[in-house]
């Protein structure tokens, strides 16, 4: 029963992790098309969007991942850290980047290196997504 317990609980971690999560990317939309758009270069909002893209499409996912809670599959659990780490890593990232000049935070080039981290870890994710799939009987 306190497996049982623990998928409730996942369940209802993911969905709040995800509204808060999407909160956030519409918050970071608007604010990239209406505060940002005079203060940017096209290109450095073009890095936004794409920060943005990217976190709505993994808020997505997270949604769907408590629609499989019921699988009760670890592989479910681990999709949901891999999906938020990969928001918080890769978006994250990019929104730092595309604002670095208009910060003066010219050190931040160093989070390049960690943008494709958040990528590879979106990768795992749908990877044990699929593989709670095939498992699930």
């Amino acid at each position: 029963m306190a497996n049982l317990a623990f998928y409730i609980f996942m369940n209802k971690q993911i969905i709040i992790t995800a509204s808060v999560l999407g909160m956030l990317a519409v918050i970071t939309g608007a604010f990239g098309a209406h505060g940002l758009k005079p203060l940017l270069t096209p290109q450095q909002l073009e890095v936004w969007h794409t920060a943005v893209q990217y976190h709505f499409y993994h808020v997505f996912a997270l949604l769907f991942l408590s629609t499989l809670v019921r699988f009760k599959s670890n592989l479910i659990v681990a999709g949901y850290y891999l999906f938020t780490f990969g928001i918080l890593l890769f978006s994250g990232s990019l929104y730092l980047l595309s604002c670095r000049d208009l910060l003066g935070w010219g050190w931040l080039s160093i989070m390049g290196p960690i943008t494709p981290i958040g990528g590879l870890l979106f990768i795992i994710g749908w990877l044990t997504l699929a593989l709670a799939a095939i498992r699930n009987k």
